[in-house]
C-alpha cells in the first residue's frame, strides 16, 4: 500500500520581508497536519505563495472586488467537493494558497507572537478553506477557529494572546 502523499509548492514572489529560516518547512507541516486533523484521503497538492501587500490587493481587487490588502486569499480548485488530479502524480490539487509576508509581519507584532505562528495559522486558516470551511456565520467561524488552534497547538504554536485587541 502506497503512502499518502502532501505536495506543497512554495514561492517567494516578494522581497520587503525576509523569509525566516525554517518557515518554508512549517508551511508544509501545517497544510500536513490540517489534512491529517481532517482525515483527507489520496495524496493532495496545495501551492503556497509569499507576496507583498501591493500584490495581494491587486489579487482581492480582481477576484473578490475588494480593493484592500488582506492577509491571506485562497484558491480552491475543487468543483462540488471533486478536485482536480495533477496529470503526472494522480494528487487532488487542492489549490492555492496566499500569503501576505508584510500583513503577516504587522499582524504578528499586534497579536505579540512570532511570524512563525502567525504564518502558520494563516497557512491553516487557508488550507481548511481549500477543504470547504467557511466563516459566514458564527457557528462555522468557531468552529473553524477550534480546528486552527487545534493544529497550531499539534506543532507546538499555541496561542499567546486571544485575538482581542483592547482599546
Amino acid at each position: 500500500m502506497t503512502k499518502d502523499k502532501v505536495k506543497v509548492i512554495i514561492t517567494n514572489r516578494q522581497k520587503d520581508v525576509t523569509i525566516p529560516t525554517g518557515l518554508r518547512l512549517l508551511v508544509r507541516r501545517c497544510c500536513t497536519a490540517v489534512l491529517q486533523m481532517e482525515n483527507f484521503k489520496g495524496s493532495a497538492e496545495v501551492s503556497v505563495s509569499f507576496v507583498n501587500n501591493a500584490q495581494i490587493k491587486e489579487l482581492n481587487a480582481q477576484y473578490r472586488n475588494k480593493d484592500i490588502e488582506t492577509d491571506v486569499l485562497s484558491f480552491v480548485m475543487s468543483e462540488d467537493g471533486k478536485y482536480d488530479l495533477d496529470p503526472v502524480t494522480g494528487a487532488q490539487i487542492l489549490g492555492d494558497v496566499v500569503i501576505s509576508m508584510e500583513k503577516a509581519v504587522e499582524q504578528a507584532d499586534i497579536y505579540g507572537h512570532s511570524l512563525q505562528r502567525e504564518v502558520g495559522y494563516l497557512t491553516c486558516h487557508s488550507v481548511l478553506h481549500l477543504l470547504g470551511y467557511d466563516h459566514e456565520d458564527n457557528m462555522e467561524r468557531v468552529r473553524m477557529r477550534e480546528k486552527e488552534e487545534a493544529v497550531m497547538d499539534m506543532l507546538g504554536l499555541p496561542a499567546s494572546s486571544s485575538y482581542v485587541i483592547e482599546d
